[in-house]
């Protein structure tokens, strides 16, 4: 089982949590599998690749098994988003479950005035990301300092948001669609727009509609895959993998070479592998091997023309 199995988080959850349930529905399912086969059923590697906050719902890729070693290339995956953000106040989390900073102002929205407004936060722009979030600084996660009433200043990051579209205005919310880098926090863009305008704002609803290459549509909920698990156990098979997308499907922005078995022994004992000059491809800084079979062997990065050093070995 190494890939990416698309969970659409639930609302209240943590990504920790969301981990955690995974491991526990492929702890079961293959303890139903291997009953009788071996004492206890190895435990799989689960990891997320990227941060939902809690009252977010949507994308979240969970790398499963060796997959779990291909999350260094989707550190700064690109991000689609759909939020509410809610004026006339901020909060000291930058979203709906902090408390209000200052008094609550009715307002109501012109279409006009917010155009203005968010064009300073379209393209390339510098953003502080907000107190209670997973930055790390000294080594601990800042929202363990800020709820501990401890000072937290982060530094300011590039970030570029390729589209920024109203969906709708009602009252003192704004529906937006967000295309973004990874690394930009729609916490910090709403109470950021807020500021701009001088009435306050905090983030109100989020989902992730995308995160990198993987879609809200391949996007399976908790039940949903707990019913895929359920009705694996039963036959000797694992439900699951009707989930997963494959490890060799994983990063299709880099070309793939095609191995034979000695040359997979080979990337597997940390040997360097050609990629043919003459197969059509683009010129890519990394490559996926993939054996005879259709698996991914390992994600080569370039060390001469059309020679390859294996970076990860699956």
């Amino acid at each position: 089982m190494d890939g990416v199995i698309v969970v659409d988080k639930p609302e209240g959850w943590t990504s920790h949590d969301v981990v955690g349930k995974m491991r526990s529905i492929i702890g079961g399912e293959s303890r139903g599998v291997l009953a009788g086969s071996v004492p206890r059923a190895a435990k799989t590697k689960v990891g997320h690749l990227g941060t939902l906050d809690p009252i977010a719902t949507g994308v979240l890729p969970l790398v499963i098994g060796h997959a779990t070693r291909l999350a260094q290339f989707y550190t700064h995956s690109d991000k689609i988003y759909e939020g509410v953000i809610r004026f006339g106040w901020a909060t000291n989390t930058y979203d709906r479950v902090g408390e209000p900073l200052g008094e609550r102002r009715d307002v109501l929205i012109d279409a006009g005035e917010l155009e203005r407004h968010l064009q300073k936060f379209r393209g390339t722009f510098m953003q502080t990301p907000p107190a209670v979030s997973a930055k790390k600084v000294d080594g601990r996660r800042a929202y363990e300092l800020a709820r501990k009433d401890i000072a937290v200043e982060l530094a300011p990051v590039e970030v570029q948001v390729y589209e920024l579209t109203v969906l709708a205005i009602d009252g003192p919310d704004v529906r937006l669609l967000a295309r973004c880098s990874g690394g930009t926090y729609m916490r910090a863009l709403a109470h950021d727009l807020g500021q701009s305008l001088g009435c306050g704002a905090h983030l109100a609803e989020l989902r992730r509609l995308a995160s990198g290459e993987f879609k809200i549509e391949q996007a399976r909920s908790i039940a949903q895959l707990e019913s895929l698990a359920a009705a694996g156990v039963p036959h000797g098979q694992v439900g699951l993998i009707d989930a997963i997308v494959p490890a060799s499907q994983m990063m299709p922005g880099f070309p793939s070479v095609f191995v034979d078995d000695l040359t997979a022994a080979q990337i597997r004992n940390g040997r360097n592998f050609p990629a043919s000059p003459f197969r059509s491809q683009p010129a890519s800084r990394y490559v996926k091997a993939i054996s005879r079979e259709g698996q991914l062997v390992a994600v080569g990065e370039a060390v001469l023309p059309n020679i390859y050093h294996p970076l990860v070995v699956l």
